[in-house]
């Protein structure tokens, strides 16, 4: 159940004869901050007052003489101004966990009113190896993939793979000019990403000398220091005036910078190449390589049969290298229509979007435009290639007709916001205003110096090292966890690898969606494995630690959910322990009312450290009476249960012993 809801129904039905919209008001009923002051407030009294031309501490009377709460509430108090103060009454609050306790879903009804949701995520490029940058995407996607499923819905995980294009165009070229053709029997994928690598590289190092020869970021840096020697001598005009002279100069400064910036990073393209004897010698003899990547990209979408056939044996490859790391993560899609799979439906979407007069040519291209922007859309370039935007549009059309979803979600990271938005506007010019479109966006995945998080070389990070390297930590510290046990070690070496694979992968994933997704966060292996503070360690510490109280009792769980003993509250404790592990619907509601799975995690977070003042304060097996040590086994088992439940949600497993 969700405490939360079932009051706002109440305060909905208190507030119908005094205001036509209350939504407004109920934003403003919420868990108290204070345990002071009561379990939950409602804040609007003020702002209702305002409206009503009423004193506010009045409107709050007459609110709470129109409140239905007594079998849940004692009295509502009236406090300062008109804040409403509700204490849950502690019987409803037994009664409400006794009947969890024997529930499979914990008490979470399934929704009403179930929808269809299609969910965009992970979306990686096949040509390359998955990196840092595809973790944000697949732990969110997956989280809300199952999180709303677990609320009743009927969901779609749709991986939208980047399989055509360009980037086999550059593995084609690559594979013709540079292939080692034993490595390519040996080990494919990693030949392909060698050649996929060098081609990129002498590919930025052509465009890198074209852009440093034609002087335009020299001429920008020039105009930018005459602009800022002549706000230098600029004339004081006052303190405003300085001011303004002194922001100006700021912006000139961190654009001078960008320049600056661009420039090192080109000059660095030119040099890694021209000091290495080999491949000074490949660029020299491959000066026409970005014609060359484009001839064999136009060979492969006209179907030259050698180009296709080639692209049909690279790709299985390149798959199972991405699924591996799917299997590691413990992601499964519903669906995954790579890029390729909608070439077919292009030319007769950008016919059908002209005879509907929603695009039209403009100069040779063809593009859609929108009102609320100055840029149009290109759905089709002068010389005839597609875009993203074609297929994101052929795509929209494709889901539509085959699921009829009532939204479509999309885990992109926030770069690509005016993309979605011009996609969005488009799609409802086609007639799909009906259907929720929505770009859920993120931040971006920093290292310590809080720059994006790269390898020494400046190189992305890849994923799969990554979890490799959250293993390995993960081994270490449940290797020292179990050798310091006071009875010697209690795990195999197996055991310690499944657990060290389990943590390590879950600290991350836990690590990143314990941020505010559309944050940037700071990538750090110490933090995310600690054993305290907000971590899935911690969380899953918490787990094992209610089943090694289990296994001390030799508690039959099963038993013990069947019994129906009451959950007794005798103290402050185990109040509110039992008001928290109340409160999981309601972190579920609020994680999707904006598809934020840090609701969740702070959930998850403050549930644990209920239960450790909980097992601090209230002794579990030595407790007396009988019905007292049944009643907090039936609380140490529902918190085990919510975590684990939680966890589930979030794409993470727990284990048993740490």
């Amino acid at each position: 159940m969700s405490i939360l809801a079932a009051l706002l129904s109440r305060f909905r039905a208190a507030l119908a004869g005094l205001v036509d919209a209350p939504e407004a008001y109920l934003d403003m009923v919420r868990r108290s901050q204070d345990d002071r002051f009561g379990d939950y407030q409602a804040n609007f009294a003020m702002p209702l007052g305002k409206r009503l031309k009423r004193p506010p501490r009045q409107v709050a009377a007459e609110v709470v003489s129109r409140l239905d709460v007594a079998e849940m509430c004692h009295a509502p108090e009236i406090a300062g101004p008109g804040f409403i103060n509700l204490r849950l009454r502690n019987d409803w609050l037994a009664a409400q966990l006794t009947a969890a306790a024997s529930d499979p879903r914990l008490g979470i009804r399934p929704v009403e009113n179930p929808q269809t949701y299609v969910i965009d995520y992970s979306a990686p490029n096949v040509a390359k190896p998955m990196h840092v940058g595809h973790i944000r995407s697949t732990v969110i996607g997956d989280c809300l993939c199952r999180t709303l499923r677990f609320v009743g819905h009927r969901v779609i995980g749709d991986n939208h793979l980047g399989d055509w294009g360009t980037q086999f165009g550059m593995i084609l070229y690559g594979y013709r000019h540079f292939l080692d053709q034993q490595a390519y029997r040996d080990r494919p994928v990693q030949e392909l990403e060698r050649v996929y690598r060098l081609v990129r590289q002498l590919l930025d190092y052509h465009e890198a000398r074209k852009e440093l020869a034609s002087g335009k970021l020299a001429e920008a840096i020039a105009r930018l220091d005459a602009q800022i020697a002549a706000q230098e001598v600029a004339s004081d005009g006052g303190d405003r005036a300085a001011k303004a002279v002194q922001q100006q100069q700021q912006k000139l400064q961190a654009s001078r910078q960008e320049k600056l910036a661009q420039c090192r990073s080109l000059q660095a393209q030119v040099e890694a190449v021209e000091k290495d004897p080999a491949l000074r010698e490949l660029a020299a003899a491959h000066p026409n390589i970005s014609a060359g990547v484009l001839a064999e990209t136009a060979k492969l979408h006209a179907g030259d049969p050698e180009n296709v056939r080639l692209w049909q044996e690279f790709l299985p490859h390149a798959l199972e290298e991405i699924n591996r790391i799917y299997r590691r993560l413990d992601v499964k899609f519903d669906c995954t229509l790579g890029e390729s799979f909608y070439q077919s439906r292009l030319a007769p979407l950008v016919e059908d979007l002209q005879r509907r007069s929603i695009a039209r040519e403009s100069n040779g291209a063809v593009a859609v435009f929108l009102d609320a922007f100055e840029v149009p859309m290109l759905v089709r370039k002068q010389d005839g290639a597609y875009l993203y935007a074609t297929t994101d549009l052929a795509t929209i059309q494709y889901r539509m007709e085959t699921w009829h979803p009532d939204a479509i979600l999309y885990v992109v990271d926030h770069r690509q916001s005016l993309h979605f938005e011009q996609l969005f506007a488009a799609a409802r010019l086609m007639g799909y205003d009906q259907v929720d479109l929505r770009h859920i966006s993120f931040g971006t995945v920093l290292a310590e110096d809080g720059r994006p998080f790269r390898t020494r070389s400046g190189e992305t990070v890849g994923l799969e090292g990554l979890l490799d390297e959250a293993v390995r930590r993960a081994a270490q510290i449940v290797q020292a966890n179990d050798d310091s046990k006071p009875g010697g070690p209690e795990l195999s070496p197996e055991q310690r690898a499944r657990i060290a694979e389990i943590v390590g992968i879950a600290a991350i994933k836990y690590a990143d969606l314990s941020q505010n997704r559309t944050s940037d966060y700071v990538f750090s292996y110490d933090k995310m494995l600690a054993m305290n503070g907000n971590t899935a360690t911690y969380m899953q510490y918490a787990y094992a630690r209610v089943r090694s109280i289990f296994a001390k009792g030799k508690v039959d769980v099963e038993a013990l959910r069947a019994c129906g003993a009451p959950i007794l509250l005798e103290t402050p404790a185990e109040r509110a322990l039992g008001l928290e592990l109340l409160r999981f619907g309601e972190a579920i509601e609020l994680m999707l009312a904006d598809f934020r799975p840090n609701q969740l995690t702070s959930y998850l977070f403050e549930l644990a450290n209920r239960y450790a003042a909980f097992y601090e304060s209230c002794p579990v097996l030595a407790a007396q009476p009988e019905s007292l040590r049944t009643s907090r086994f039936l609380l140490c088992d529902l918190t085990a249960r919510t975590i684990r439940q939680g966890l589930e949600l979030l794409g993470i497993s727990v284990v048993d012993k740490m």
